[in-house]
């Protein structure tokens, strides 16, 4: 069984400058989190990994944006965030106190509670006469939450505005603006890493569950006639463990699929999801995590975004928590596109193009323009035009749906609108990009990579993070401390180290062992001692902080050695000299 070692992460975290509770002299909010010095440091690398892997490495075809953290209430009303962004909540009828229903269940009975409704909830904990766990007062019954957070837009009796949830619906928005700059070509990628806030009841999994959080999200627009998926040929072989939710519900583990085997068994919605799910992979693979320790599960109807088709959790193990999402894998379909069309009036269809044109049947959008005319006046022709725009099948299904036609700020009865067919030469096809969204935590990544790096050696603890991850390049000590020619040589190697690239730690206080063991804990990879044979020979030693061996090399070729120890993970061995360590 894996130790529990959260405590212990979380102690480092505060004592090494990676994260601690925000407010702390107020003390503390739940759900938020200070990001330190080191910890942003390691965070700002993840991003850089993810934008490699996710942008950079496909970038014909997959674009980054910045989009605003606060948006008008339509876009979050068009999105169904307002009406469905939910959370189950109960009240203690004794002491007022407030909790995730669904947590309490799970706490009490020991069995996942995820996707049940207030109605089943509320059953559950009748029947198991479940109690306020701090006063044993009745609870109420289940009711919904929504996540979340309301504000104003301007000043007074302003618009309403939601702080973001997601990165998404910037990105829906945005489509048509990225999709022209990107010269209409398709499959387009929209890539984002931005703030996001989530209104969450009872916070309690520290940097886990968040309320104010980093993510790094790509909506994946392609042609739902099509199959095809760039590069999918390079990863056909590769192997994913994946947990269906048939085989969960049996009570199964996760299984090994190859990409080919989940299309061709049609375990994905499409191949863009297995493709995606494996450059994912590799990402989690940098932070620390090896591939027998992270799966990708499939969630149930009932535990689904209500924008969902399929979507894959892909989980990693956790010493206190188990296994937590770090990323969430989801077929959006053409779910938010045709929302916003509708809420909008904008078409965001994509044109393709013909060779060559071709005589059609199409359905046309007909209003009645006198209607038009007596109702919205001098707005009656961009009444009309809005209108008339107005894909066929979203007018047959509001009209089907509701007896009427919206679109806009205007509104038409079915006595004022026309179907009809007609044939017209055409020059190419419309339709709506279906989605697949590649979305992580950054911030949860981040407490795994910590937690994956955590070792205790000798008494010691040593933050082994990958060498390319670590918050500092490489320590510099003199070996005695207040002896100047040491001190001097010191600082002239630190300022090579630096004008090559690197971070450096320098550090003149305390014993030598007490640094080695300071660097050790911030996971500072390679640290570099100037002594006494520096001042006769011009040669320093280097220490690998995982093994605590070291080398000795000439001080002008620490900055080619250190390149080569971290980035092309060379054995500290083949760098120099060996030496006995000194600590």
């Amino acid at each position: 069984m894996t130790e529990d070692i959260y405590d212990k992460i979380v102690d480092l975290a505060k004592r090494r400058g990676f994260f601690w509770p925000s407010y702390e002299i107020y003390g503390g909010l739940a759900g938020f989190y200070d990001i330190g010095p080191y910890g942003l440091t390691v965070k700002r690398k993840i991003i850089e990994a993810w934008r490699r892997l996710f942008v950079f490495n496909h970038q014909d075809y997959v674009v980054e944006i910045e989009t605003p953290a606060v948006g008008p209430s339509i876009v979050y009303e068009a999105s169904g965030h307002v009406e469905s962004f939910t959370d189950p909540v109960v009240r203690c009828t004794k002491c007022g106190r407030i909790y995730r229903a669904d947590h309490l269940v799970e706490d009490a009975l020991k069995v996942s509670a995820e996707g049940l409704s207030p109605e089943e909830l509320t059953r559950k904990i009748r029947e198991n006469n479940i109690r306020c766990p701090v006063c044993g007062g009745e609870l109420s019954e289940v009711s919904t939450f929504n996540l979340l957070f309301k504000t104003q837009i301007g000043p007074y009796e302003g618009s309403v505005g939601y702080i973001r949830p997601e990165l998404a619906q910037g990105m829906f928005v945005s489509f048509r603006r990225v999709l022209e700059t990107m010269r209409n070509r398709m499959p387009l990628g929209i890539a984002q890493v931005g703030r996001v806030g989530r209104n969450e009841i009872s916070p309690r999994q520290g940097m886990i569950r968040l309320r104010d959080f980093t993510i790094m999200e790509m909506e994946f627009f392609f042609d739902p006639q099509s199959d095809h998926c760039p590069n999918l040929d390079r990863v056909m072989d590769r192997k994913l463990r994946v947990r269906q939710y048939k085989v969960r519900l049996e009570g199964g583990g996760p299984q090994e699929f190859t990409v080919r085997e989940l299309i061709e068994k049609n375990v994905v919605a499409h191949p863009c999801m297995a493709y995606w799910m494996t450059v994912g992979l590799d990402l989690v693979k940098y932070v620390g995590v090896p591939e027998d320790e992270t799966f990708f599960e499939e969630k149930g109807p009932k535990e689904k975004a209500h924008y969902a088709t399929q979507v894959f959790d892909q989980l990693v193990r956790t010493s206190r928590w188990g296994w937590v999402e770090v990323a969430g894998y989801a077929y959006r379909g053409d779910y938010d596109l045709s929302r916003h069309m509708k809420y909008s009036g904008q078409d965001l269809k994509v044109f393709e193009p013909y060779k060559e044109p071709r005589v059609e049947k199409v359905k046309k959008v007909l209003v009645d323009l006198a209607y038009a005319g007596r109702t919205y006046r001098s707005r009656a022709s961009e009444a009309v035009k809005l209108a008339e725009s107005l894909p066929a099948e979203e007018a047959e299904r509001q009209l089907r749906e509701t007896g009427k036609l919206r679109v806009g700020d205007f509104e038409f009865p079915a006595s004022a609108v026309k179907i009809v067919e007609v044939e017209q030469k055409v020059s190419g096809r419309s339709y709506t990009p279906h989605v697949v969204e590649p979305s992580f935590g950054t911030d949860r990544l981040l407490y795994v990579a910590l937690e994956r790096a955590y070792r205790e050696k000798e008494g010691r603890v040593v933050l082994s993070l990958p060498r390319y991850l670590a918050p500092v390049d490489a320590a510099v000590f003199p070996l005695i401390e207040g002896e100047e020619k040491l001190e001097a040589r010191a600082r002239q190697l630190r300022d090579l180290l630096v004008s090559a690239g690197f971070t450096v730690l320098y550090d003149d206080s305390g014993s030598i062992g007490k640094r080695y063991a300071r660097a050790d804990e911030i996971g500072v990879p390679a640290a570099f001692t100037v002594d006494y044979q520096t001042l006769e020979d011009g040669t320093v030693t280097l220490r690998d902080r995982d093994t605590w061996r070291q080398v000795r090399l000439r001080l002008e070729d620490a900055p080619e050695a250190l390149k080569k120890f971290i980035y092309n993970l060379v054995d500290i061995a083949q760098l120099g000299k060996p030496v006995e360590p000194e600590g």
